[in-house]
């Protein structure tokens, strides 16, 4: 699912986010920002953590603010496919990984077919997104992969409810 950033929602780490939602349950709910694009490229990451760079397209590649928790920690979110040590099935056609294999992986050209690196994590508490959500902080629409992979970053946010049939600009 995505959850989308009401028009009215102030908090400058939230307004106007398109989130994907990868993990919720009753301890609470874990998702990745797509609209938030950081000043880094991939290369600046794979020089930090001294990875020989095997692919320029790969080293272009730009990378996300995904939340405000952890920042300093990577996250793929990426097609389902290889085998990563530390991975988060979401579904079956998408998983969320964090170790370092996985970053390896694309640095050679050797990753999974589709990805997308964020630094950080957006993060709720046992039953804080369901509180906000009731306070019609957030839009719950279906997940889109061309939405993640294929749309402009400025378009995410606006296309992510026009899936549900909202112009999110006109709410109030």
């Amino acid at each position: 699912k995505f959850i989308i950033a009401m028009p009215t929602l102030a908090d400058d780490n939230f307004s106007h986010a398109a989130i994907y939602l990868c993990q919720h349950n009753a301890d609470g709910a874990l998702g990745i920002v797509i609209n938030r694009k950081s000043d880094m490229k991939l290369k600046e990451i794979f020089m930090q953590m001294d990875i020989p760079i095997g692919s320029m397209s790969a080293a272009e590649a730009p990378v996300y603010v995904g939340g405000p928790v952890q920042q300093e920690r990577g996250f793929v979110l990426h097609t389902t496919g290889g085998k990563w040590e530390i991975t988060l099935p979401i579904s079956e056609t998408m998983s969320l990984t964090t170790s370092r294999d996985i970053i390896e992986a694309i640095a050679k050209g050797e990753g999974p077919e589709r990805y997308f690196v964020a630094l950080g994590y957006a993060g709720w508490g046992k039953g804080q997104l369901e509180q906000e959500i009731l306070a019609n902080s957030w839009l719950n629409t279906p997940f889109g992969e061309p939405i993640l992979f294929d749309t402009p970053i400025d378009l995410r946010w606006s296309m992510a409810a026009n899936q549900i049939g909202i112009n999110i600009n006109q709410l109030t």
